[in-house]
């Protein structure tokens, strides 16, 4: 089988990949619009958005919503990233048209009804609080904004407390009149479902989608530097972060392989050198994300206080020796790992709609996984070098770091490690 694409006439796409021995659909409205295309007086409006789609339409209440889903036994959810609002369900084949209406009504035509607003208000209120809360959900959200002040990027999807305090209906309704626009939505669905049925569904569901597309979000502009906050935990969380290539670069896969080096598992080189050899954290690891035109390159861990300055150290020591000594075997073992990781994902219709969907308001088309292997073989110790130099000489850091900070050196001292 062979994912299948139909563009109708408003713009908006339809993309399906058939599994015919599946008995269930997933499907859904993928939104290229997120938290990066807010305001800085928005932020947490997209995220508000996806939580109020399901407190009830002009048809449904909130509850009627949680139970025509379950009343055939469906799963529907939501989420919110920097670039993309996801709204999905997972049902019995013969239930996606209710699938379909459902999901549709939420995005078209939810109520903001002003008790249900303040009812979630107090929910997201509690979410940021929880996220505060959690040190090693906090400290993403400091290096992030180390790494992009005063852009989108550099804010947390879920806002601040204070914007979050002042939002009403007519404001996220304005937001989701901005940006939900037929050229900017993609309808996918993988499991057991026909496409022709799926474009028939779509087309009728969502014709009244306007056609103009919205704003396009601003360039990021990567910055650089520290973000601190001192709490009297056990542990420091430290992220440190370096500007990386964006999802539509040619160094996109090189990335990918490149974190898995250095930080993808247990035979990585800092989970080796760091836990392993030296006993200085338990959790430690490195990431990559991305984003349409920049990224970065994280490494997470967490240790005592009195080990944060020697743990900094060991970790910058590995990043700047990376370029010179990483050899074929390592990179080998990284390349298997992500062809493992996307193989084992494609056999859940979850994920193959999710990745589709992605694909396509990413590419404007479907990749292929013999597509994305081949480009994941071809990532070669020259390719890895290459861009471990790029990443880490002559560059500036961004730092986050959330706990006792009695520990870690300056900011200034762990950058020049990098000048």
């Amino acid at each position: 089988m062979s994912p299948k694409t139909t563009t109708l006439d408003s713009g908006l796409r339809v993309v399906s990949y058939e599994m015919p021995q599946l008995q269930t659909t997933s499907l859904g409205i993928w939104v290229k619009a997120g938290a990066r295309n807010e305001s800085a007086a928005q932020n947490g409006i997209a995220h508000y958005l996806e939580h109020m789609a399901f407190k009830g339409t002009s048809r449904r209440s909130a509850l009627q919503i949680a139970e025509e889903i379950e009343d055939v036994g469906g799963e529907i959810n939501a989420s919110t990233s920097m670039e993309m609002t996801a709204y999905y369900a997972r049902v019995l084949k013969d239930d996606a048209p209710l699938a379909i209406d459902i999901l549709s009504d939420i995005i078209l035509d939810p109520k903001f009804d002003k008790d249900e607003l303040e009812r979630e208000r107090g929910v997201i209120l509690q979410e940021i609080a929880a996220s505060i809360d959690t040190p090693d959900d906090l400290v993403f959200d400091l290096a992030q904004r180390a790494a992009y002040p005063d852009h989108a990027l550099g804010r947390p999807i879920l806002g601040s407390a204070e914007a979050v305090k002042g939002y009403n209906g007519e404001a996220i309704a304005a937001y989701r009149d901005q940006h939900y626009a037929a050229p900017s939505i993609l309808v996918s669905a993988a499991g057991a479902i026909e496409h022709e049925r799926l474009v028939d569904l779509a087309q009728s569901a969502l014709s009244s989608l306007p056609t103009t597309a919205g704003p396009k979000w601003d360039n990021a502009n990567y910055g650089g530097g520290v973000h601190l906050v001192k709490k009297p935990l056990e542990q420091t969380h430290v992220v440190l972060c370096f500007q990386a290539p964006g999802y539509l670069s040619k160094d996109i896969y090189a990335l990918q392989v490149l974190s898995g080096v250095l930080g993808g598992g247990m035979s990585s080189r800092l989970f080796q050198e760091v836990r392993e050899k030296r006993g200085l954290c338990y959790s430690i690891f490195a990431y990559a994300s991305a984003y349409e035109d920049t990224g970065l390159l994280n490494v997470y861990a967490a240790t005592g206080s009195q080990e944060t300055g020697e743990l900094v150290d060991v970790v910058s020591d590995q990043l700047r020796s990376i370029a010179s000594s990483v050899t074929e075997e390592e990179i080998k073992r990284a390349r298997s790992q992500l062809k493992a990781g996307l193989m084992m994902s494609l056999e859940s219709s979850s994920a193959r709609a999710n990745q589709i969907a992605r694909q396509m308001l990413i590419h404007n088309r479907v990749v292929s996984p013999e597509e994305i292997i081949k480009k994941i073989d071809a990532v070669d110790v020259a390719a890895i070098s290459k861009l471990a130099s790029g990443l880490f000489e002559r560059a500036r850091p961004s730092l986050g770091a959330v706990g006792d900070l009695s520990g870690l050196s300056p900011y200034d001292d762990i950058a020049a490690e990098f000048a």
